[in-house]
């Protein structure tokens, strides 16, 4: 069985190209938000962040005979305990990267971190739009606070995202909900919704919205601050697609007559 770390919309290819090459895969993603993974017999899931220490037991418990980090490009977590937990249970662990869009000629303001992220934004004195997700929202809400400069975030429509906002006292009405990407004509209903000046973003390639993104902002003549990648661990090979990730593993871990797995 591989496990395949998921959560993002390369999921459903890696996992129906790994069943179709013969693998039982159980695919593992952090939220029970829905998530389309196909329908293939050999191909089950699971929900719940892992840590480390999970993933390991849960390898044991599986026989699992290689990972697959597909989680998203700014899961560090999650990245980090798919690398340790394969060197501890000595099986492989082969990358997903999601390829980048933005080069350093792309007109956007690069950010180390939330709070340079943060302070970069507010510090425009224009409205901001944050994209980021929902678990870094504290520099953003502390920076607003100081500066008086209202923003708006949006988020995944989940309990776990809208309880975060709620956490650091962002008004139900300054609150999107849904899951992206979005395209330009959403991005800029946004924009004029809330008087956007700043768009603070991760660059989450093109699967992920940025293209769209960086258009609107572009139209509506906004400011767009991108959150850099965090380094990835020094792991195991790394792929941009499905395809050549899944013939390297047939390669390292051939594929076995194996039964079908279990729903969890």
């Amino acid at each position: 069985m591989i496990l395949l770390i998921g959560g993002t919309s390369e999921t459903a290819p890696l996992a129906s190209g790994l069943a179709e090459a013969g693998y039982a895969v159980l695919v593992s993603m952090a939220t029970a938000a829905p998530l389309a993974i196909g329908d293939h017999p050999r191909i089950s899931r699971r929900a719940g962040r892992l840590d480390e220490e999970g993933m390991v037991a849960l390898g044991k418990e599986k026989g699992i005979r290689a990972i697959v980090d597909a989680a998203h490009p700014y899961a560090e977590v999650a990245h980090a305990a798919a690398h340790n937990a394969a060197q501890r249970l000595g099986i492989p662990c082969l990358v997903f990267r999601r390829p980048e869009e933005l080069t350093p000629e792309s007109p956007v303001r690069f950010a180390a971190d939330h709070a340079e992220a943060a302070e970069m934004a507010f510090a425009a004195g224009r409205p901001v739009l944050l994209t980021t997700g929902s678990r870094n929202l504290a520099p953003y809400a502390e920076a607003a606070r100081r500066t008086g400069v209202p923003f708006a975030v949006r988020v995944l429509d989940i309990p776990e995202s809208l309880a975060a906002c709620r956490a650091v006292a962002i008004p139900e009405d300054r609150i999107i909900a849904g899951r992206g990407p979005f395209s330009v004509t959403e991005n800029l209903a946004a924009i004029h919704r809330f008087g956007i000046g700043v768009i603070v973003t991760k660059e989450s390639g093109r699967a992920g919205g940025i293209e769209a993104k960086l258009a609107a902002a572009d139209q509506a003549n906004c400011r767009l601050i991108v959150l850099r990648r965090p380094m990835m661990p020094a792991s195991g090979p790394a792929f941009d697609h499905p395809l050549l990730l899944i013939s390297s593993l047939t390669d390292l871990v051939p594929p076995t007559a194996q039964a079908q797995p279990r729903l969890i």
